[in-house]
């Protein structure tokens, strides 16, 4: 499973991905929320939007 975390310029971004990481035996990827084409979205299986003031 591919899971996508869309960091929203906040702090937390990375204790959600601890916290998926730990839960799941996946590697999670983290991109900002601005720095991906949407076509590159469409390869993940599960989508996180990260809290922030991006968002």
């Amino acid at each position: 499973m591919k899971i996508l975390v869309f960091d929203n310029y906040d702090s937390f971004t990375y204790n959600l991905v601890h916290l998926v990481e730990k839960i799941l035996p996946v590697k999670v990827d983290v991109v900002r929320n601005d720095q991906i084409p949407l076509e590159k979205v469409k390869e993940y299986d599960k989508i996180i939007l990260s809290p922030g003031p991006g968002v």
